[in-house]
């Protein structure tokens, strides 16, 4: 799942060396990702819908394993 995020935000990004995905809890499938302060609003995108975008799609991964997966884009 880390690797699908990163892979997501490294194509989003100007600054792809930047990207991070941390892990905070394996089993609640809750992860952190970390972006340059520059690249922070492409990631977001317009109203939020970038980050509601990736949101889907890791729901979507994670079908059938009774977790819903969050994501916190931080600084």
């Amino acid at each position: 799942m880390k690797d699908l995020i990163e892979y997501i935000a490294r194509s989003l990004v100007d600054d792809a060396e930047s990207v991070r995905v941390d892990a905070i809890s394996d089993e609640d499938q809750s992860y952190e990702l970390h972006v340059a302060a520059a690249d922070r609003g492409k990631v977001i995108g317009r109203k939020g819908r970038t980050a509601h975008a990736i949101r889907t799609i890791l729901a979507a991964a994670c079908e059938g394993e009774n977790v819903r997966p969050s994501l916190e884009i931080v600084d």
